[in-house]
């Protein structure tokens, strides 16, 4: 049996940068171990595996680890691959998920537009020893919702933090994100996921579930422009919609293959 793999870097124009997925276009679905040991041996943040529907594409996403919830990149990436590679032709891709309902992915040129649900993160008290295990920078406050969400004072509080990746991996959510007002954009943040297989995630949709609300508040204005700035660096431009986000970015691809079982 031979699989169609392709990988593209999401929320950059630029090869190298922003983050990779792998994406594996299905006819039907293949047992979930075996899901499962593709993206363990493709060791990306994310591999998607999507089938058709009447209605669109089924969607999933898996990490080294386990199979995730709402993944951004890989989903930005998915559409991607179909767009450029697979022959759609629409502007609006529709991916049914099973954990995060319905999320559409609409092209304007070379820029994708996800249409991501809203979660608002809820003020918290400091988690025992995750203050620690980023490095001991002071936050200014923490949040959670799927994930830890700490705030700092400035971007160079952010390009600082030395994470424990192992303290971090003891942690009971999937990742931690940190976030501060950006220099040059409106915020920017990073996400490390370690639990998740994933030490720090280049760039990260779902983070930006959280983000985007959260900046909007404190800002007081609903488009705003991010960078991730991990080593890799993304790039996306966002607004909040009522319970609804929206995050664009370009992407491009990186390679086109076969998996042979």
């Amino acid at each position: 049996m031979t699989i169609p793999i392709y990988q593209a870097d999401a929320f950059t124009d630029q090869l190298f940068g922003g983050n990779p997925a792998a994406i594996c276009p299905l006819n039907e679905w293949l047992p979930d171990e075996l899901m499962q040991k593709i993206a363990a041996e493709n060791n990306l943040a994310e591999t998607a595996f999507f089938v058709k529907t009447k209605g669109g594409y089924a969607l999933r996403w898996f990490t080294p680890e386990y199979e995730i919830d709402l993944c951004g990149h890989a989903t930005l990436a998915s559409a991607h691959i179909l767009f450029t590679e697979l022959g759609f032709t629409g502007d609006t891709i529709h991916f049914e998920t099973v954990k995060s309902g319905v999320l559409i992915v609409t092209r304007d040129g070379d820029k994708y537009t996800l249409d991501f649900p809203s979660r608002p993160p809820i003020a918290i008290e400091e988690p025992n020893g995750l203050v620690e295990a980023l490095g001991g920078i002071p936050p200014k406050a923490f949040y959670r919702s799927r994930d830890y969400f700490v705030v700092y004072e400035t971007e160079n509080d952010i390009a600082q933090i030395n994470p424990d990746f192992f303290a971090l991996s003891k942690m009971d959510t999937v990742g931690v994100i940190v976030t501060a007002p950006g220099k040059n954009v409106d915020f920017v943040s990073r996400f490390f996921a370690p639990g998740a297989g994933i030490p720090e995630d280049p760039v990260t949709g779902s983070a930006h579930c959280n983000l985007i609300p959260y900046w909007a508040k404190v800002l007081g204005k609903d488009k705003l422009h991010a960078y991730q700035v991990s080593a890799r660096k993304g790039e996306l431009w966002c607004e909040l919609q009522r319970e609804r986000v929206l995050m664009s970015g370009k992407a491009v691809t990186y390679l086109k293959g076969e998996i042979y079982i």
